[in-house]
């Protein structure tokens, strides 16, 4: 796939699972929650597996590092949307974990402009201690408040920022990024 076809797939996919991630965080039905976290977390996976593709070709092992974890996280996560909240804790726990190491990465380049960065470290603080408190017994599940409930919408824009990077810039004659 060429990164004309590559980079608005990808975008899209994060978009589409910023949005759908967060839809699902405030749907009542179990069910319907299940169904948007497993369309949410497939839209996240394409994307991050495309983003590590684009990021090694462009050489940038830091940001290829950090799409891979995301994308290992984000498969954690996925795999306890259909379950249970409390028995998807401790694999929501590990694939939180992953989301902070990533977003960390993300957050510490550079190519990313210093908003997306900021919102992604917010995020990855929150989403850390979040799988801490999980870890130690705290009780929480993926929809606790404070934690994870309000490191969501810290995520949520992040994953916009990293689709805007991402986003091809249409020039006469030739597509360019801003990434």
């Amino acid at each position: 796939m060429n990164e004309e076809r590559l980079l608005p797939v990808a975008s899209a996919g994060l978009v589409i699972g910023a949005l759908l991630g967060m839809a699902g965080s405030f749907v009542p039905s179990a069910e319907l929650r299940g169904l948007a976290w497993s369309a949410d977390g497939t839209a996240l996976i394409v994307a991050s597996a495309l983003l590590v593709a684009y990021h090694l070709r462009r050489g940038d092992a830091q940001l290829a590092a950090a799409f891979l974890v995301f994308l290992a996280g984000e498969t954690l996560i996925v795999s306890g949307s259909g379950v249970e909240l409390a028995a998807s804790a401790p694999t929501f726990s590990a694939g939180a974990g992953l989301w902070s190491a990533s977003l960390v990465l993300v957050s510490t380049s550079r190519v990313i402009p210093l908003l997306v960065r900021v919102t992604g470290a917010i995020a990855a603080v929150l989403l850390a201690i979040t799988a801490a408190g999980i870890l130690t017994g705290m009780g929480f599940t993926p929809l606790s408040e404070p934690l994870p409930f309000y490191a969501y919408p810290f995520l949520a824009v992040t994953l916009v920022g990293w689709a805007w990077v991402h986003r091809p810039l249409r020039v006469p004659g030739r597509t360019v990024t801003l990434g």
